[in-house]
């Protein structure tokens, strides 16, 4: 179902593919620019995703790389995963989200360890919590704000 939270953990082994679109506003255009996304979920497991990167990476033209905050690992695999991502799709838009906000009690990462992560990539990156909502339509907005400016040469 669309736009529902489900707290049973399930590891990705396929591929999500959502629609989303967005609208960001760019003064510079005069005015809001409406931005369809294609999101696919396929983190998952690394031994399948290498199997099928290719096909998955090819004509990104942004990446949202998430991490799970209490699982230091997912933190962890996301520079393997953007290296990945960069080597089929180029060098395109990244943002980080920080999943799992509302459960920052059982955090296995910290502030400091995100921003370095952030910073290796020239990316930015925010708090999220699919189950809440909290940060997440600011977290496809910001995506999509990159993706125009990239897409532009702004």
């Amino acid at each position: 179902m669309l736009d529902t939270f489900d707290d049973k953990y399930v590891v990705t082994v396929g591929t999500k593919i959502t629609k989303k679109e967005v609208r960001v506003f760019k003064p510079e255009l005069e005015g809001e620019v409406r931005v369809d996304m294609t999101i696919w979920d396929i983190m998952g497991e690394k031994g399948f995703r290498e199997l099928l990167k290719d096909a998955y990476f090819y004509g990104a033209n942004g990446v949202l790389a998430v991490a799970d905050l209490t699982r230091k690992k997912s933190l962890n695999d996301l520079d393997d995963w953007i290296d990945g991502v960069e080597k089929i799709a180029g060098k395109v838009p990244i943002f980080i989200a920080v999943n799992k906000c509302d459960l920052i009690d059982q955090a296995q990462f910290s502030q400091k360890e995100v921003s370095q992560m952030a910073k290796a990539f020239d990316s930015d990156f925010i708090h999220t919590s699919a189950k809440t909502g909290e940060g997440v339509e600011q977290c496809f907005k910001k995506l999509g704000d990159l993706v125009v400016e990239h897409q532009l040469g702004m």
